[in-house]
């Protein structure tokens, strides 16, 4: 599983404040702790505060590659932001993110080829968040196909069904894990399967227990990385033990932290 650290987001607070004041050791910290819970990669947006983005995600990733070397997913709307983040980067990059929309592929893609990145590629449209599985497989098989256009390879692309909140949209989680589990059939090899998990939960009570009881669900049907918050330590260890149950590790009594050792 490829856990992609969530907090290094100008829209937290703590966050937003220390890109605007400069402030390197807590965006180094929140680094180094993520990666130290077992964070594979670094989840790296500016914020929709930010009022130069290109200078704070140039700031953003230089501070952070000075203390780790783990991959960056260059987050941001704006292409030349991202542009500005992968000029940067020292090891391989994920954008986060592209839709459907073909105008947005083919920019997108013409980054990925040019900087050797891979790609999330999320399973909507101009029309909005599909409400079956149907319609999100037609629009990641969308997707693949246009980064097969591109020369990408499909286990390159990291699609996302989009997760909804339960407290709004119950009816969608069902839609979601079926369309992780039928994304494997797209191609061979599979694209990635990704979601943003915190978005399970947003604006219920139990947050944490809905996002791992939601994050072992997604892994039994077939999720291969989430963006999520690593330092909560029963959502890592149940995703942890999912991954041991499911055969994907080795039993010891010790894998929890073998596994934060890997």
């Amino acid at each position: 599983m490829i856990v992609i650290g969530e907090l290094i987001n100008g829209m937290y607070k703590d966050v937003r404040k220390a890109i605007a004041n400069k402030e390197t050791d807590v965006i180094q910290h929140l680094a180094e702790d993520q990666v130290k819970a077992g964070a594979k990669a670094l989840d790296v947006n500016t914020g929709p505060f930010s009022k130069n983005p290109k200078d704070d995600m140039k700031w953003l990733v230089e501070s952070i590659q000075k203390v780790t070397d783990v991959s960056l997913s260059i987050d941001s709307t704006k292409f030349d932001v991202i542009e500005e983040g992968l000029k940067l980067t020292k090891n391989r990059a994920i954008i986060n993110s592209t839709n459907a929309d073909d105008e947005k592929m083919s920019r997108i893609f013409e980054l990925a080829k040019k900087y050797n990145t891979q790609v999330i590629g999320l399973t909507t449209d101009k029309s909005g968040i599909p409400n079956s599985k149907e319609k999100r497989l037609e629009l990641a098989a969308t997707i693949v196909a246009k980064a097969m256009d591109y020369g990408i390879n499909a286990e390159d692309i990291f699609l996302d069904p989009i997760v909804l909140p339960v407290n709004v949209a119950q009816s969608q989680g069902i839609e979601v894990l079926e369309s992780i589990r039928e994304f494997r059939h797209l191609s061979d090899p599979a694209p990635n399967a990704i979601v943003g998990l915190s978005n399970a939960s947003q604006g219920t009570k139990f947050r944490s227990l809905v996002n791992r009881t939601f994050l072992v669900m997604a892994v039994a049907n077939g999720l291969t990385a989430a963006i999520l918050d690593p330092l909560d330590k029963e959502l890592m260890d149940a995703m942890i033990a999912a991954e041991l149950i499911l055969n994907k590790t080795i039993y010891c009594d010790s894998f929890l932290d073998a596994y934060r050792k890997r």
